[in-house]
């Protein structure tokens, strides 16, 4: 009997506005059965507190509708290895405050951008970086929480799988830290996943360990490989391109995978991608 292919999860980000109930409604009218959201406002520091009701309301409704892995974000302006010591204060305490509420929404990994050293070097950086995770992860947390692969713009830590390799190596806990993989930002690093995608995943392999990717934010660029600048476009209109963006979806290694959208959409634009990847997906 032929085997059936697994089924793609993907999904995208969405507004936590409304609460988890309605962003699992949303994500089934999409067509997503994974989904991203944001702890508190990208460009804040303030978090709603959870409500129990709607926690679990969206519990219920997520099982009926086959609703898997979130990816929860951190936000933007969280720098685990700013320069300013009240910057590096805000980003612990909004972690184990993230953390902490997390703990209420089962199968959700934390997903953050690991930051920027401002100037003082990547030793140095990942070595903040490390020191923050080191205060705030518990070996009896169930959140995953997930190093995301960057651009390498400005003085951002996280631009090879090298530094990605030294942060884990500094923390204890390190059972409890995985990676998300942007397609958009390792491919502005310098990564060619367009043609040699196989040679990308055996030196992640080498130098991370596939076992620690836990999830894909699935984008095209707008620049050419190894231009530093993360600019996000719509599937198959950027320099990646459609089929090396769909060998991504169906690679054998990956495709297991939650992969989150982070292209300039609007709703409308989000549920016709996930259509054609779920076709192309076949």
């Amino acid at each position: 009997m032929q085997k059936t292919p697994q089924m793609l999860h993907i999904g995208c980000h969405l507004s936590s506005a409304g609460g988890f109930l309605v962003m699992g409604k949303t994500a089934t009218q999409l067509g997503a059965d994974v989904f991203a959201f944001f702890t508190r406002n990208p460009r804040g520091g303030s978090a709603k507190p959870l409500d129990p009701d709607d926690v679990r309301a969206f519990s219920v409704y997520r099982e009926e509708h086959g609703i898997g892995t979130l990816v929860a974000h951190a936000p933007y302006t969280l720098n685990a290895c700013a320069a300013k010591e009240n910057i590096r204060t805000f980003a612990r305490e909004a972690m184990a405050d993230d953390l902490s509420r997390l703990e209420h929404i089962p199968n959700t990994f934390y997903n953050f951008h690991p930051g920027s050293h401002v100037q003082q070097g990547a030793e140095k950086g990942v070595n903040l970086i490390a020191e923050l995770l080191n205060d705030v992860l518990r070996p009896a947390q169930k959140t995953t929480v997930l190093l995301e692969t960057m651009a390498g713009k400005g003085t951002e830590v996280g631009r090879s799988f090298e530094e990605i390799a030294a942060i884990i190596e500094r923390v204890e806990c390190a059972e409890k830290l995985g990676v998300c993989l942007d397609t958009c930002h390792v491919w502005d690093a310098g990564y060619d996943i367009a043609d040699n995608l196989d040679g990308v995943l055996e030196e992640f392999d080498r130098t991370i360990g596939l076992s620690r990717l836990h999830a894909v934010h699935l984008n095209d660029s707008l620049n050419p490989r190894a231009a530093h600048k993360d600019r996000h476009a719509r599937i198959g209109e950027g320099k990646i391109g459609l089929e090396a963006l769909t060998r991504i979806i169906r690679h054998p290694k990956l495709r297991h995978l939650p992969f989150i959208l982070e292209t300039p959409n609007d709703d409308a634009g989000y549920a016709k991608e996930i259509a054609m990847l779920r076709e192309r997906a076949k």
